[in-house]
C-alpha cells in the first residue's frame, strides 16, 4: 500500500511541467489555521505567499512554492525531497480587479477557471491591530460561508488570502463565522523579482467553474478507478474505497458554495 500512495503522489509532482511567470513587486505571507473534516475538531496549519505587484496578485501555499521553485531550478527532484513540501492546498490562484483565474487539481489532472471577481463588503466601524497594523473590519457572504475580515489602509494593496480582496487595504485577516479556516497575516515586506515557477501547471484542461464543481463532486469514482490500475489484492481496494467514502462524508471544504 505505501508503494502505491508512493507511486501516486510522484505522478502528481512529475508530470511535465511548464512555466507561467509572475513580476513581484512585494509579498505577504499568511497562516492558515483550518479544519478539513466535521467529524472531529483536529486542526491543522499551513502558510501561504501572496504575491503582489501593481495589477495583481498571485497566490498559492508556500510548501508548493518551494517544491515548484526547486522543480524549475533543479528540473528534477527527488520523490522524497518533494513529499517534504505536500499539502492539502495545491491549487494556483491569481487575481485581478476583474477576475480570479484559479488551477486546481482533481485526480492529478489539472483544470482552468475563471469566476469574476465581485464581494459585496459592508464594512464596519470597527478596529483592531493585526501583527502590528491598524486594521479595520469588513463582512461578506462568499461561497457558502460568512467571512470577517480585517484589512489595513497601512499597506495600500486591494488583495488579500485565497480569493478575498477589493477592500481599500491588505486583508490581514480573515476568517468564516465558524472558524474552520482562519487566515492571518505573519509578514510583509518588499521584494523586485520574477518568479518563475508561479504556476507550473501544464496542458490545463479549460473549464467552467460550474463543470469543475461537477468534476470536483465526482472526484471519489475517479480516484478509486486510477488506484484500481495499480493494486490487485480486492481487499486493499475495498479498504481504500470505505476510508475515501468516510472522508468525503465529512470533508469541510473552504467553498460550500460556487459562488
Amino acid at each position: 500500500m505505501k508503494k502505491i500512495i508512493l507511486l501516486m503522489f510522484l505522478l502528481m509532482i512529475t508530470s511535465g511541467f511548464s512555466q507561467k511567470k509572475f513580476d513581484v513587486d512585494y509579498e505577504a505571507d499568511y497562516k492558515l489555521d483550518y479544519k478539513l473534516s466535521n467529524a472531529s475538531n483536529y486542526r491543522k496549519e499551513t502558510t501561504f505567499a501572496l504575491l503582489i505587484n501593481e495589477r495583481s496578485s498571485f497566490f498559492k501555499d508556500l510548501h508548493k512554492y518551494i517544491a515548484d521553485s526547486l522543480e524549475v531550478e533543479k528540473a528534477n527532484i527527488s520523490l522524497e525531497e518533494s513529499m517534504k513540501y505536500n499539502t492539502d492546498f495545491r491549487d494556483y490562484i491569481g487575481t485581478t480587479s476583474a477576475k480570479i483565474y484559479v488551477t486546481a487539481e482533481v485526480n492529478y489532472i489539472a483544470f482552468e477557471y475563471q469566476e469574476i471577481n465581485k464581494t459585496d463588503w459592508k464594512i464596519k466601524n470597527e478596529f483592531k491591530t493585526v501583527s502590528g497594523y491598524k486594521c479595520q473590519k469588513a463582512e461578506t457572504t462568499k461561497y457558502g460561508r460568512t467571512w470577517i475580515a480585517w484589512f489595513t489602509t497601512d499597506i495600500p494593496f486591494q488583495f488579500g488570502p485565497y480569493k478575498f480582496n477589493s477592500l481599500p487595504g491588505l486583508i490581514a485577516e480573515i476568517y468564516d463565522t465558524k472558524d474552520d479556516y482562519h487566515y492571518t497575516l505573519y509578514a510583509f515586506r518588499k521584494r523586485k523579482y520574477t518568479c518563475k515557477s508561479a504556476n507550473v501547471a501544464k496542458n490545463a484542461k479549460k473549464i467552467t467553474k460550474e463543470k469543475f464543481n461537477e468534476v470536483f463532486k465526482n472526484r471519489l469514482a475517479g480516484r478509486m478507478k486510477l488506484h484500481e490500475q495499480y493494486l490487485e489484492n480486492k481487499e486493499d481496494i475495498e479498504q481504500l474505497r470505505r476510508n475515501a467514502i468516510a472522508a468525503e462524508k465529512t470533508y469541510n471544504p473552504i467553498e460550500l458554495n460556487i459562488y
